[in-house]
């Protein structure tokens, strides 16, 4: 401690010398400055305490005082960090704020609790960054039927009364000073609105009436004090308004708008230098905060973590989620602490709500205040962090609109500048948008929002493949938004989103048919987070359970919808911009499927069991075959499932409508299956297909582990051992998962006629090739030396030798290479012939041809210089699949 000495001591100089008002405090307040330089800062808030025999007022102010002296003295040394000196500021108010309002209901009713009224603070309050010398931003709600009122007294009234006491007993002053300073400004229509309002009409109007500007104001709220959980009720029910999923632009271009209107209404200010405004000059503490706040509000409405209300702790979780770039968020950071931190010495002077840099002599008292040797020095240490901050603000700042011309010859010379060869059509086309039939284009402002966009867009369609084609699908999705204002604001606000539009256009038709149909699916692509890696499928369930933790089934079948949906689009838009290899997409596409059967298999069976409880003892087990099973999903798969159980012999379920064990897990079956495959507003989300069930479409839907297990060894056909290849149990406890597990391989193990079993495989693929033909040479899946004459070797090789019994096709194949049963080749055959299905299922969907444009990109896709050597590479790995089907059909 004694090391600390001279800081502290010096701190308390430089107060005495350079701050009227500290000095006074000083004198005022001895004890502080004792336990200050004798124990340091901690101890001195530690001592902040009044007069417990005085009335409430006078403690509060002489708390205030002996605060103010304390946080003071603590910065000055470099003891308190900002951020504790803001949180001791906020602490102190949100304890007088409850003292006051407990008060001014005790004068009326001294026995009532301050349930039935909440106060939320707003600003830098309700973020724990209080100013030193700063005012306090509320609002007041009540419930009309919990807010102690006396009989006859409406509750309106009572509520304004006790606000009035409030914000009385907060601003008196008298030689001790005051309390706080209170600004009602930020309620609904201040200017008509009584200073308490009721808590469902502040609701309704937040839900229906509230200006964009006020989703900002509401990044910081929280409830401070009085009834604290009415408080959070009213947050909670109004955190869509604030937090939307879908972008909305129209609100970020205000809160620009809103700064910019400061910067020209304090144009006096903007110059840095003496006089210049910390708060609201360029490159100020406001201009921080909204830079900040304009990338929650884009962010935070898909991400939770973002939503932190202080500045500081916002930045650093942007930058942790990798929302902004670190270097960006530590250099606004570092500014926003050290504007903050200069704006207190400003406001330690003389105790006045002030924010400009003096000047003069003044301004040589803030900079000794500060410990720097002048007010150069101060001015040369803070310049760099407000030019850092104006740049960053100026790049939200949308530059000069350009337009196209509205003049038809104009307009065609124009577009044939950007590219485009038929420039008549395409400005057809553009007069056919400006004539607003199309409803997204109905509304002055999402015309206005059309022509911003379109001097973007229209050049990047221009340089596609295919350029008309992509303006046919952009033509779709026109039509087909029922409000185009966020997107195309979103276009026009992200020009790497226009290029990823484009390419999405000219070269997916899937993909841009799911657009058509959703077109906030592009606001998941507005930062380089879309395109990390895939989350495994673990990750997934428990991000989708954590997201629908709080809801019903119905919320959840709609929720699981558009998160798949977003998930499956953003892995589509990866596997096209060539971010991933299809490989990979394949198996993100089937992480998402098996989250999604993991998480909808559990609501579901939550649901069921309210009604007709549960079994003891009992289990199901989801089991995925097929593509599913093997892991190597495409962006149109179906899920091929089979539903396993087990349950005690005679039970029946716990509930209120009791079941037996194979009527419950039979009609719990039928459920999930509808869960999964039943559309909502929110669109279809997967075909599933439960025909490789025993007995198949004439079989019970779930049947016992032990009834599959003998049906499996005494009934099944080769066919359906061969399907058994990939089974994967995907659902259940780990010990029931683990038995389904050991009963596949059991069956794939069992001993069995070689010869029968290549003669009937023989004999499938036969029928399979007469009534699923391919749809022509570039079917690699089901033309000759394809997927599945691969898929098929492999199968057989494993009934037959035992070896590779792994559903993953790739896996089931390193092992029977390393067993000498096949040719190395056989992997990357496989891997080639994937990647291309995988790519063909997003960029020529049911294709029998590919289209020129689109061939480049599946040859580098693919891995492959060009088409004609993607074409020659193909035909070289199906001539040595149909070789080694030929081999193991035949036994050789």
């Amino acid at each position: 401690m004694a090391g600390q000495q001279p800081s502290r001591d010096g701190a308390l100089e430089r107060a005495s010398r350079w701050s009227p008002f500290l000095k006074g405090l000083i004198e005022r307040q001895p004890q502080i400055a004792e336990t200050f330089v004798r124990d340091g800062a901690d101890s001195a808030l530690a001592a902040v305490s009044a007069p417990p025999d005085r009335p409430l007022g006078d403690r509060l102010r002489i708390e205030r005082q002996q605060l103010a002296l304390a946080t003071a003295l603590g910065d000055l040394a470099g003891e308190l960090s900002l951020e504790q000196v803001t949180a001791a500021l906020s602490d102190f108010a949100d304890r007088a704020l409850d003292a006051c309002l407990a008060a001014a209901i005790a004068e009326r009713h001294p026995d009532a609790a301050p349930t039935g009224m909440t106060i939320l603070a707003l600003g830098k309050l309700g973020s724990r960054e209080l100013n030193y010398s700063s005012d306090v931003d509320l609002i007041l709600l009540f419930d009309p039927e919990t807010l102690p009122r006396r009989a006859r007294e409406e509750a309106g009234e009572a509520a304004v009364r006790y606000g009035r006491r409030l914000i009385e007993l907060m601003q008196a002053r008298d030689e001790h000073g005051y309390v706080a300073r209170v600004d009602m400004r930020l309620r609904p229509s201040p200017e008509v609105t009584p200073i308490a309002l009721p808590v469902g009409a502040a609701i309704s109007y937040y839900e229906s009436s509230a200006l964009p500007w006020e989703r900002a104001a509401f990044i910081r709220a929280r409830a401070c004090a009085g009834g604290r959980a009415l408080g959070e009720r009213f947050l909670a029910e109004i955190r869509p308004f604030v937090w939307r999923r879908a972008l909305d632009f129209g609100a970020i271009d205000e809160i620009r708008d809103i700064s910019l209107r400061i910067r020209d209404h304090y144009a006096q200010g903007q110059g840095f230098g003496p006089g210049f405004d910390l708060k609201r000059g360029r490159g100020g503490i406001r201009e921080a905060e909204f830079f900040t706040q304009v990338q929650q509000l884009v962010h935070g409405g898909r991400d939770p973590l973002l939503r932190a209300p202080a500045t500081l702790d916002a930045l650093a979780a942007l930058a942790g989620q990798g929302r902004l770039d670190p270097a960006i968020a530590g250099g606004i950071g570092a500014a926003y602490r050290l504007l903050r931190t200069i704006e207190h010495r400003v406001q330690m002077i003389d105790d006045r709500q002030e924010h400009r840099l003096p000047v003069g002599d003044a301004l040589e008292a803030v900079a000794g205040l500060g410990g720097y040797a002048d007010a150069d020095a101060m001015l040369a240490a803070l310049s760099p962090h407000v030019e850092l901050v104006g740049k960053a603000f100026d790049g939200l700042v949308s530059s000069e609109e350009v337009r196209l011309s509205g003049d038809p010859e104009l307009l065609a010379q124009e577009l044939g500048a950007m590219g485009w060869t038929d420039s008549v059509e395409v400005a057809r086309r553009v007069a056919d948008w400006r004539t607003g039939k199309a409803r997204s284009l109905r509304s002055p402002a999402a015309r206005g929002a059309f022509e911003a966009m379109l001097p973007a867009l229209l050049p990047r369609i221009a340089a596609a493949p295919d350029p008309m084609r992509a303006l046919n699908r952009f033509s779709d999705i026109v039509e087909r938004l029922s409000s185009g204002v966020n997107f195309f604001r979103l276009l026009e606000a992200r020009p790497a989103l226009a290029d990823m539009l484009a390419l999405i256009l000219a070269q997916a038709p899937a993909l841009a048919d799911q657009l058509a149909r959703r077109p906030t699916l592009l606001d998941g692509l507005i930062d380089e987070s879309s395109f990390a890696a895939p989350p495994d499928a673990d990750a997934l369930a428990a991000r989708f359970a954590d997201e629908l933790a709080a809801g019903g089934l119905d919320q959840s079948l709609d929720r699981v919808r558009r998160l798949v949906g977003e998930r499956r689009f953003a892995l589509g838009v990866q596997l096209i911009a060539g971010h991933r290899d299809p490989l990979t997409i394949a198996k993100g596409y089937s992480d998402l499927a098996e989250a999604a059967v993991r998480v909808l298999a559990g609501k579901v069976e939550e649901e069921f069991a309210a009604t007709h409880g549960r079994i003891a003892g009992g289990d199901l087990a989801l089991v995925a075959l097929g593509r599913f099973g093997g892991q190597a999903l495409t962006d149109a798969s179906d899920l091929d499932l089979i539903f396993l159980f087990d349950c005690p012999e005679g039970s029946r379920s716990d509930g209120a409508r009791p079941l037996t064990g194979t009527d419950y897990y039979n009609r719990l079956a039928s459920r999930i299956v509808a869960a999964l495959s039943v559309p909502t507003a929110a669109g279809p989300l997967y075909e599933v297909d439960t025909r490789l069930r025993p007995q198949g479409e004439q079989g019970m839907l779930a049947v016992s582990l032990a009834a599959f297990e003998d049906y499996q060894r005494t009934e099944a056909w080769t066919w359906e051992h061969l399907a058994l290849c990939r089974a994967r149990a995907l659902t259940g406890s780990v010990a029931f998962r683990a038995r389904v597990r050991r009963a596949i391989e059991d069956v794939l193990r069992m001993s069995r006629d070689a010869a029968r079993v290549r003669a009937d495989a023989a004999e499938m693929r036969l029928q399979m090739a007469r009534h699923k033909p391919p749809v022509g040479p570039l079917d690699v899946k089901l033309g000759p030396g394809g997927l599945i004459d691969l898929e098929f070797t492999v199968h057989v090789l494993q009934l037959t030798r035992g070896v590779g019994l792994d559903p993953r096709l790739e896996l089931a194949i390193a092992a029977l290479v390393e067993s000498g049963l096949l040719d190395p080749l056989a992997d990357p055959d496989l891997r080639l012939l994937s990647a291309f299905l995988v790519v063909m299922r997003l960029v020529a969907p049911g294709a029998v041809a590919l289209a020129e444009p689109s061939r480049a990109l599946v040859a580098s896709l693919c891995g492959q210089a060009d088409w004609d050597a993607l074409v020659a590479a193909l035909d070289e790995a199906r001539a040595r699949i149909a070789t080694r089907w030929d081999k193991a059909r035949n036994g050789t």
